[in-house]
């Protein structure tokens, strides 16, 4: 018997020969040929990244495909009975990839390749940063993923069906563009607390529009930690802190003295950013010698939004702490529970104030869940 393997166009690319041939290059096994394509065939360059592998076998069947190259893993699905073999992914731009099929005829497997070679694009898309990714980093159940790329993305659509989002414990969420570079995933609710969550982008090979491929996939693991809440009220001057439902401590502030807007603290639903020790605080817009302008060192500081607001150390405010609002925006704290406080905090970690005339805004900081889910999701390419 034998098998004859051609490369795309139906030219011969490889032949294994058998007990007999038959006509016109065909090798025959009891009276019947068996006969395996794979486009691209060999010798090909220049193959779009987009484009498909395809194997087919006409008279036996597919036992196994494999597609080597650099880069992404190219993974692929049967079909017809183990006819046909299908890609289900794109190709790395610039690479050398060989495919290896194995198809049985007539009581024997035989092997065939085809080696081939993709575009290599002037311009292609990476992922730049995904944030949170620090190593070891436990982070707080509402932290989003924040995924920015090297160059503007013309197909946000195409991109975005490549990006994959899978926790442990399994919660509706959606991405939305906040601009031609940045896409950022949220949860509908709380992620779960004390799991994985895995984010992985298929990006190699995506054609993004005028020209641009996907250069590489990315990937990453979030860990969310226990879940900390935080709940204020401004006008009680006191916020209480739980961790997975139980509550560890209350703590007295003095917030935002409501003489300006600048200086009223913002109600809703904020999400901690980032923490530093110490932290120089300087008036926002203005100068110095302008009324108003100050240049304050303060230490233990956990920030919540973009517009300046920060939990910290507060040790010339203590006798306001509890009783009334002196500060320029900021929750004073005591030393002892701003440290405290700065401690156990997670990036991610939950803050939700009450009790002000002024609105924190969804895109001021991390402050996403102050937009309704339904609003959010109508930011995604895909709806």
């Amino acid at each position: 018997m034998g098998l004859v393997v051609a490369g795309g166009t139906g030219t011969l690319a490889l032949l294994v020969t058998g007990c007999s041939v038959g006509g016109a290059g065909r090798l025959a096994s009891g009276g019947s040929d068996t006969t395996v394509t794979i486009t691209p065939a060999t010798g090909t360059a220049q193959v779009k990244p987009d484009g498909t592998v395809e194997v087919k076998t006409d008279g036996g069947k597919l036992q196994n495909v494999t597609v080597q190259g650099a880069g992404a893993t190219i993974t692929g699905k049967y079909g017809d009975g183990h006819k046909t073999w299908r890609s289900t992914r794109t190709l790395t731009p610039g690479t050398s990839y060989t495919v290896t099929a194995q198809a049985s005829g007539g009581g024997k497997t035989r092997t065939a390749t085809s080696s081939f070679t993709t575009l290599k694009p002037s311009e292609t898309l990476s992922i730049v940063d995904v944030t949170p990714n620090l190593t070891g980093e436990k982070v707080g159940v509402g932290m989003p993923i924040f995924v920015r790329f090297n160059r503007p993305v013309t197909d946000k659509a195409a991109v975005e069906r490549t990006l994959h989002v899978t926790p442990d414990k399994p919660v509706e969420g959606a991405w939305r563009w906040v601009g031609s570079d940045q896409v950022i995933y949220r949860t509908k609710t709380y992620w779960q607390p004390h799991q994985t969550v895995r984010f992985q982008a298929d990006l190699a090979g995506v054609n993004a529009g005028g020209g641009v491929y996907g250069a590489k996939d990315a990937r990453a693991n979030l860990t969310i930690g226990a879940s900390q809440i935080t709940t204020g009220d401004i006008g009680d001057h006191h916020m209480t802190v739980t961790r997975d439902g139980k509550k560890l401590r209350t703590i007295p502030f003095s917030a935002g003295n409501g003489q300006t807007r600048e200086f009223t603290t913002t109600s809703g639903v904020h999400l901690l950013m980032e923490k530093g020790n110490p932290v120089t605080m300087t008036s926002p817009g203005r100068k110095e010698g302008d009324a108003g302008y100050y240049k304050t060192v303060v230490n233990y500081a956990v920030r919540f939004s973009n517009s300046g607001e920060y939990v910290h150390s507060a040790p010339w405010s203590l006798g306001s702490q509890g009783s009334a609002n002196v500060s320029h925006g900021c929750l004073n704290v005591s030393p002892a529970n701003a440290k405290w406080f700065y401690d156990i905090m997670q990036r991610g970690d939950v803050i939700k104030l009450t009790g002000s005339d002024r609105e924190v805004e969804w895109d001021n900081g991390w402050s996403v869940f102050q937009l309704p889910f339904d609003k959010w999701r109508e930011g995604s390419a895909l709806r």
